[in-house]
């Protein structure tokens, strides 16, 4: 079985609700994977935005969340998630804070890509890394990933 993420708020490139945006109360939708292999000891999950800041013309990827060392056996995040379980890590988004931080586009419809990760290993402690200490620090550790996009304009 392969390794696949969704959430229950939104269909695969379908409208992230408002709920889940800076228009709304701004916290992390709900989501679900399963399909975790046998062998993966952590996971983690990004969320960017690619089309920053105006999808006709982008300039950088917008990092919204970063989360390392989630427990492989974990199956999902709730809605408005404000406890990771133990052990698990929190990166810097790109307004250099932990957390989630929902869509905010200044401009146009942008693409929101939530990926997940499953890892062969556990990542040290990385403190609040950005998603490019991340992702090298589970360069060659990647056992498979996943991928939910959402679009939302305002």
């Amino acid at each position: 079985m392969s390794l696949t993420l969704s959430s229950s708020v939104f269909e695969p490139g379908g409208e992230i609700p408002r709920r889940y945006t800076c228009d709304g109360e701004d916290v992390s939708p709900p989501l679900s994977w399963s399909g975790v292999p046998g062998e993966a000891r952590s996971l983690v999950l990004i969320v960017d935005d690619p089309d920053a800041p105006d999808p006709a013309a982008p300039k950088m990827t917008w990092v919204h969340w970063v989360l390392y060392n989630l427990p492989a056996e974990l199956s999902g995040l709730p809605e408005a998630v404000d406890k990771l379980p133990a052990g698990s890590g929190e990166g810097l988004n790109d307004w250099k804070r932990t957390g989630y931080g929902g869509p905010c586009p200044p401009i146009g419809r942008h693409r929101y890509f939530f990926k997940l990760y499953a890892l062969d290993t556990r990542l040290p402690d990385l403190g609040r890394p950005t998603k490019t200490e991340v992702e090298q620090a589970m360069r060659g550790h990647v056992l498979e990933a996943a991928e939910l996009v959402g679009t939302y304009r305002r």
